[in-house]
């Protein structure tokens, strides 16, 4: 687990690092293209106000349909996604509290976010929290009719930050990164867990 955590912050603090040194002016050029993107803010508002609902929404579903067919495996399930989703956030606030980079639009005056944000900009929190979702439903149903959907509903969440102005590619980019650690980080912890657990059905769970 330590090890895996490692190479997560260090992917990311290389990639806020080649930032700040290489890629300032592709970041800002980027983003300022998709922010131009004016017939796109529909849609990319819509995405990115379901973001959170949509995320949280789909453990909850599969724990109710669970719930209603007795179905251990598919709590378990729903119980890992949701977990995941929990370790993602922790680890995404932490990075933002400790990189504390502004939003765009405070650097860049020209740029037009169509809200403005309370936390910092690095990584993206509703990026990281997609790609969070959209890894640990690809773990636990690894069908192309899962796969593909749910990654194209995460790029598009990243799409919609940038092009509502309030994320550069690089928090993007990060939070994606975060999003699939984090998910790939939960699975092993989860199967640690049920091991040393004897594999137990929480239906029928007693101690």
């Amino acid at each position: 687990m330590h090890k895996i955590t490692t190479i997560i912050l260090l992917i990311l603090t290389l990639s806020f690092t080649n930032n700040n040194l290489s890629a300032q002016n592709w970041d800002i050029e980027t983003l300022e293209r998709l922010n131009n993107q004016s017939e796109m803010k529909g849609f990319s508002t819509f995405i990115s106000e379901s973001t959170i609902i949509t995320s949280f929404g789909i453990p909850v579903g599969i724990g109710i349909t669970a719930l209603v067919k007795d179905d251990d495996k598919m709590l378990k399930e729903a119980l890992y996604i949701g977990a995941s989703q929990m370790i993602n956030n922790g680890l995404t606030y932490a990075l933002k509290l400790s990189f504390n980079r502004e939003r765009p639009y405070d650097t860049y005056p020209q740029l037009e976010p169509y809200k403005i944000m309370s936390s910092a900009s690095f990584p993206s929190g509703h990026t990281s929290l997609a790609f969070s979702t959209a890894t640990a439903l690809s773990l636990q149903y690894p069908k192309w009719y899962i796969i593909a959907p749910s990654f194209l509903w995460a790029s598009s969440v990243g799409y919609s930050r940038m092009n509502l102005g309030v994320h550069y590619p690089t928090d993007i980019i990060a939070g994606s990164i975060l999003g699939a650690g984090s998910a790939y980080l939960t699975l092993k912890l989860n199967e640690l867990f049920w091991e040393k657990k004897n594999h137990k059905q929480i239906l029928t769970w007693q101690d």
